[in-house]
């Protein structure tokens, strides 16, 4: 194991532009909730790793008894804005917090190869952190998005100190995000490379790339082969994008590191879970969720109407407050439990919080049918040869028009009329319903289905049409169809939901062939995906008499007909 190196003592007060920040991200906290010290800060303090390389760590360290500690460990640097965030609401009240810069970001030693060495450096940072005389034999971790995923990295062995963590919009196997139900989640995975590889460029320069960002990305997207678009956009040096859009076999050794599914048998500690229904994590935190529910693990869930940055943003007046409460009672051990459930979820179209004793809630199955009318209703199709056909064409791929996507220009809930006019989606339509419907859990869609061409994929979705005609997303669902498998009965299981119909709205099923650039479209050969600029059409056909939407209903008005 590696030995301790001693700290640099440059122990600083809180500067101003620390205070400012503090103040803006989470100052206006208040109640059990507010700052109750000041701090200090001590900067690159050394974390040597067992193959030589050092990692640089920030502390900050309350003024006054501490409560305990909080780690923290991330490839995006720790200025200002961010360590307010991730570490300063926690020393300011009462906690030691270290911020661990990740393997070869912001001046830490060794090179950035994303994900994969993370198991070993979250044991040797806990090694470290043993041997600190401030340190109180009590940690938690805490953090969202790659911060989660080091969070369930240091769970592959818990350390017998870790009392607690707070894993937000993360996910613990890497290698089912990145090809999410078989097909390459690509705009997410390159706008995220072409971030990481260019963010110690500076402030200004930053600002200057994220402002172009959906231009630049969506001219990479556009050209083939796939596994060159990051090349130009990345100046070349988000090497690992090769690796994941190359290596599309799981079982391959490169993704072990990436898998950490183990952690979720190997966790005893309570866990708070945060999320939003539009996070490109969604279904992996239900995933996590539902399987330590299962082994008795105390296990909370926050589920919000958040997109995977919009968490820390519109979130933080939920997500900051709560993960406050959940420190002071499993690390500092001087507050009370003050969730009444240990589902908190937001029901979207009511505007309003449920809170449940588990997931999903009791619910009754409510089906309805495609028509051959484009309606849809709770009446089955009797005619046997009734169908629906469009054709799919990868020169001019479906668009991706919002859902489960990190960019704020084409993820999260937006306006999908023009999407349901396209040739090339199926809008099938329900009459206005004169109740509301509460939909909480997974719907499913089954499709009976047919293509002259056995490449292909299918894209469904949820959506709510209000009485203006507007229609708007509400659950997605996505499936690379194997070729031996692309004719006939398809299921496929759209994200998690809890949402309202209101009376007067009108449920609408998508469905088409891909959503690009959210998903990378499918070439329609046998070509490798990566590699191939091949093109071939797919004509699909859906026999209605043998296709439904299925929803958990736990709330029925009446669907209209």
């Amino acid at each position: 194991m590696p030995t301790a190196t001693p700290a640099i003592p440059d122990s600083r007060p809180r500067s101003r532009r620390r205070r400012f920040f503090d103040s803006l991200t989470h100052g206006r906290l208040k109640g059990r909730h507010q700052a109750t010290t000041d701090y200090r800060v001590t900067s690159d303090l050394r974390i040597p790793m067992r193959d030589g390389e050092v990692l640089l760590a920030d502390h900050l360290a309350p003024m006054g008894k501490s409560r305990g500690t909080v780690l923290v460990r991330g490839p995006y640097g720790f200025g200002p804005l961010v360590a307010s965030i991730t570490g300063g609401i926690y020393a300011s009240r009462g906690y030691d917090v270290v911020m661990v810069r990740c393997r070869g970001t912001f001046g830490s030693g060794g090179q950035f190869d994303p994900m994969v060495t993370e198991i070993d450096d979250a044991a040797d940072t806990v090694a470290w952190l043993r041997q600190q005389p401030w340190f109180g034999g009590r940690f938690a971790t805490v953090g969202g998005s790659y911060l989660g995923f080091t969070q369930w990295a240091l769970l592959m062995d818990p350390p017998p100190e870790l009392t607690t963590a707070v894993i937000q919009v993360a996910p613990h196997d890497f290698s089912r995000v990145a090809y999410l139900n078989g097909g390459f989640t690509l705009s997410d995975f390159l706008s995220w490379s072409d971030s990481v590889t260019h963010q110690e460029a500076g402030f200004l320069n930053s600002l200057r790339r994220r402002a172009t960002a959906d231009r630049r990305q969506a001219s990479a997207v556009a050209g083939l082969p796939v596994t060159n678009c990051a090349d130009e956009l990345c100046d070349g040096r988000a090497t690992w994008f090769h690796d994941w859009i190359g290596r599309r076999d799981l079982d391959d050794p490169f993704w072990a590191p990436m898998q950490l599914a183990a952690a979720l048998d190997r966790v005893q500690v309570p866990i708070l879970l945060q999320t939003g229904w539009q996070d490109m994590f969604l279904q992996q935190t239900f995933e996590q969720y539902e399987h330590l529910h299962r082994r008795g693990i105390d296990v909370a869930l926050t589920v919000g109407p958040w997109t995977h940055l919009g968490l820390a943003v519109r979130g933080s007046r939920t997500v900051q407050p709560e993960s406050l409460d959940w420190l002071a009672e499993h690390l500092a051990q001087d507050g009370a439990r003050h969730r009444s459930q240990p589902v908190h979820a937001y029901l979207t179209g009511a505007g309003q919080w449920r809170d449940l004793p588990t997931w999903p809630p009791p619910s009754r199955d409510q089906v309805l049918f495609p028509q051959p009318d484009r309606g849809l209703s709770t009446d089955a199709v009797t005619e046997a040869d009734a169908t629906a056909s469009f054709t799919y064409d990868p020169a001019d791929p479906t668009p991706t028009r919002g859902g489960r996507g990190s960019s704020p220009a084409l993820g999260g809930y937006q306006d999908d009329t023009e999407l349901g006019r396209r040739a090339d989606v199926l809008a099938f339509t329900g009459t206005e319903i004169t109740a509301p419907i509460e939909v909480v859990g997974t719907p499913v869609v089954e499709l009976s289905h047919t293509t002259d061409n056995p490449h292909a994929d299918l894209f469904v979705r949820l959506s709510e049409v209000d009485r203006k005609g507007k229609s708007q997303n509400v659950s997605d669902g996505f499936l690379r169809l194997a070729p031996e498998r692309a004719n006939g009965p398809i299921r496929i299981e759209l994200d998690p939901v809890a949402h309202r119909f209101a009376a007067g709205s009108r449920i609408r099923l998508l469905i088409a062939g891909g959503s690009f650039p959210h998903w990378e479209r499918n070439l329609g050969t046998d070509e490798d995906p990566a590699t191939s600029t091949k093109l071939a059409l797919s004509r699909r056909t859906i026999h209605l008499a043998s296709s439904s939407l299925i929803l958990p209903v736990t709330s029925l008005g009446h669907s209209g007909e």
